[in-house]
């Protein structure tokens, strides 16, 4: 079986004390729904593939409602494993041993029989390995809507809890959302909670795994040109952005409970904020790291309605699950504010949107002007730190440069880190194959603690409730736009200055042409 190490060999995995070997027993709950199908499994075919999980013992269960055979769900799920430009014979070969270690099982979300059927076949599981009791080690991925999590973790405590004594472990993945709000989330909390401890409940959170989100510790605290720029005397503002080019695409009525604030803003673009803002931690164990993170979200100050833009675009109440008065914003520029040493005065710029004129995530670190500058070259813009997340995934620095020729004028370009140009022949992996792969390591340092989510929902509650209550109102804009012109407008007030006429062009490999 393939090192961990040999993804990540940092020093965090001193903290790691559970067993790490041994029989496994992987449990998607809700196998038959999407999100198990085009994300679950595909993730633990991947880790499969690379070796992370070896088939002498590992076994994976599908449980849902749904009355499936085995051969039912692997045909299901089959297509979603088999995507992609490779299909060699050693894929084929791979995939059809994976399917062999999935196994289903049939029973509701409350019903003690279901769960005691699935444990029997997980039991036998484990007895045909013959594995030391110490050694067992179960894993459940609830792929289901939160309002069933409370009675499927009971379920599980009371029928399908490893039962060793001395070692092993039993934990479980929840997906967001973790509520609708402050008082929601706590009493989901709250219930899984008496059920589990704090080191069994992993918060999936997919936005963590994410490579260049995982880079943001090492960017910041490896480099020591960043140390004593990163604050408020040389940073103007920070833009954190995701944009997405559809709209709701058939899930109009599920995305109108939420909207974009508790579906991105309020969980993505935050946990991105405190990554971007929090100060070194003692050590990379995963509680030193959750703790700044924690600082960060209980420094920011209450949200000011004048620093809010919500839109929702022109034809989204066409789609019949949702309602014809709906207010739900479907575009949202929130700017928080960080009453610290290091961040005081400077605006965070959250910025998500559906249906607009392009798709992309990143973060923007906006610098202030060079104070004195004799070249006047203001106009051409300021120097930015750019981390683009998705796609295309780079960093670089927007730098005033000469442009070349016998006179001396000044330009705009960059410093610029390209993965797929650098790092040519590396795959990046899939965020959900990452996030469960450090579970199955005890590695919390990529999920939501409680406290961490009680801050985040803190800081939102307020304004979704006067949203909910339509004291704020969405604007309408045009699909394909950039969005209301009142966001524009709200991000030059903050201070953040558009460079005019400068587009950054991803490079190809070898720089022959624009992408």
């Amino acid at each position: 079986m393939a090192s961990y190490s040999r993804i990540n060999s940092l020093s965090r995995d001193q903290f790691v004390t559970a067993p790490e070997t041994g029989c496994l027993s992987i449990v998607v709950i809700g196998a038959s729904g999407d999100l198990a199908k085009k994300k679950t499994f595909p993730a633990l075919f991947k880790l499969y593939r690379q070796e992370f999980l070896n088939s002498d013992e590992v076994h994976i269960f599908g449980y849902a409602r749904t009355k499936l055979s085995d051969h039912e769900l692997r045909n299901r799920i089959h297509g979603y494993l088999a995507q992609g430009k490779d299909a060699s014979d050693e894929h084929s070969e791979k995939l059809s041993k994976f399917l062999q270690l999935i196994k289903y099982v049939s029973g509701s979300y409350d019903s003690e029989e279901g769960f005691s059927a699935l444990d029997k076949e997980i039991s036998q599981h484990e007895t045909s390995k013959n594995n030391l009791e110490e050694s067992l080690r179960r894993l459940f991925y609830l792929a289901l809507p939160p309002s069933v999590y409370p009675s499927v973790c009971k379920m599980i405590k009371n029928c399908c809890m490893n039962k060793a004594d001395r070692g092993g472990w039993t934990r479980i993945i929840v997906e967001k959302p973790f509520g609708k709000d402050l008082s929601s989330s706590e009493e989901l909390s709250t219930q899984i909670g008496e059920l589990f401890d704090e080191q069994q409940i992993y918060r999936i959170d997919h936005y963590l795994g994410k490579e260049l989100v995982q880079n943001l510790l090492v960017l910041r605290f490896a480099n020591r040109f960043f140390l004593p720029l990163w604050n408020r005397d040389h940073i103007d503002n920070i833009q954190i952005v995701f944009r997405e080019d559809f709209g709701t695409e058939g899930r109009g009525g599920y995305f109108d409970e939420y909207g974009i604030i508790r579906d991105i803003v309020q969980n993505h673009l935050l946990q991105t904020l405190c990554l971007v803002a929090m100060e070194k931690p003692v050590s990379l164990n995963p509680e030193h790291i959750r703790d700044e993170k924690v600082k960060v979200l209980q420094s920011i100050v209450p949200i000011n309605d004048e620093e809010v833009v919500l839109g929702q675009y022109d034809g989204y109440r066409d789609d019949p699950t949702v309602p014809n008065d709906s207010n739900t914003p479907t575009f949202a520029t929130v700017i928080l504010r960080i009453h610290n040493e290091r961040w005081e005065g400077v605006p965070f710029i959250l910025k998500a949107g559906k249906a607009l004129n392009t798709r992309k995530a990143d973060i923007r670190v906006q610098f202030k002007e060079v104070p004195g500058d004799i070249f006047r070259s203001q106009k051409q813009g300021r120097n930015e730190f750019v981390v683009r997340l998705q796609p295309a995934e780079a960093i670089y620095m927007k730098l005033t440069v000469k442009h070349p020729g016998l006179e001396l004028s000044t330009d705009q370009s960059e410093m610029d880190l390209s993965y797929r140009d650098r790092y040519q022949g590396v795959t990046i992996p899939e965020a959900y194959e990452r996030l469960i792969l450090d579970t199955i390591r005890g590695d919390q340092q990529h999920f939501v603690r409680r406290d961490e989510l009680k801050a985040a929902w803190e800081i939102f509650t307020p304004l979704l409730h006067r949203i909910d209550n339509r004291e704020l109102k969405t604007t309408p804009y045009k699909p394909g736009s950039r969005g209301p012109a009142e966001s524009d407008k709200l991000v030059e007030r903050a201070g953040y200055v558009r460079t005019h006429g400068y587009i950054w062009i991803p490079p190809t490999l070898g720089r022959s042409s624009p992408a």
